[in-house]
């Protein structure tokens, strides 16, 4: 792994779970201060600055981070482990959305549904394509359909990060279908 690779992941660890690991708090919001991120970070990758910063975000296929108007504040759209609220827009689902995960957590899934777990939203996929990529980063892949439109029906939230990931705090099990 490539050391742009690696410090991308490890901005993820910060702003998405621990901070502190680099002395910094977010704020309510998950906003970081780009200066002290750059600070903390500069311990470990003492190269690291903020036109690295800046190639990080803005070539990130997953959209992963968002910067403030003017560049001074940087946050993770999703995916968090820690209370923020990252201001997520409420939306009507599609009719079905798609949530790809390893072979290994299917007996779970099919017990009780999808949880969050650590995180603080079940994350779903628009497309088969991305579920199945996502599922494979967790070895063999299930995909699951989610009958969203029901679900919201039933009085479920869903919301849609910046990045375009829909999130809902649980999906049980009747609105799952195994592919």
């Amino acid at each position: 792994m490539d050391q742009k690779t690696q410090i991308g992941k490890y901005i993820a660890f910060i702003l998405r779970h621990k901070p502190q690991a680099i002395g910094i708090t977010l704020d309510q919001h998950g906003w970081a201060k780009v200066d002290e991120l750059i600070a903390g970070i500069q311990r470990k990758y003492p190269n690291f600055n903020k036109d690295l910063l800046e190639d990080i975000v803005a070539s990130d296929n997953k959209q992963r981070y968002s910067f403030n108007e003017d560049h001074t504040m940087i946050r993770a759209n999703q995916g968090h482990s820690i209370p923020v609220d990252v201001e997520l827009k409420e939306v009507v689902p599609p009719d079905i959305l798609w949530h790809g995960t390893g072979e290994k957590y299917v007996a779970s899934i099919d017990a009780i549904g999808l949880i969050p777990k650590t995180r603080l939203y079940v994350h779903l996929s628009l497309d088969t394509e991305t579920a199945q990529k996502v599922g494979s980063r967790h070895g063999k892949c299930v995909i699951y359909k989610i009958n969203a439109r029901k679900m919201y029906e039933d009085g479920y939230h869903f919301y849609l990060s910046v990045n375009h990931v829909y999130l809902t705090k649980e999906v049980p099990v009747q609105y799952l279908q195994k592919q």
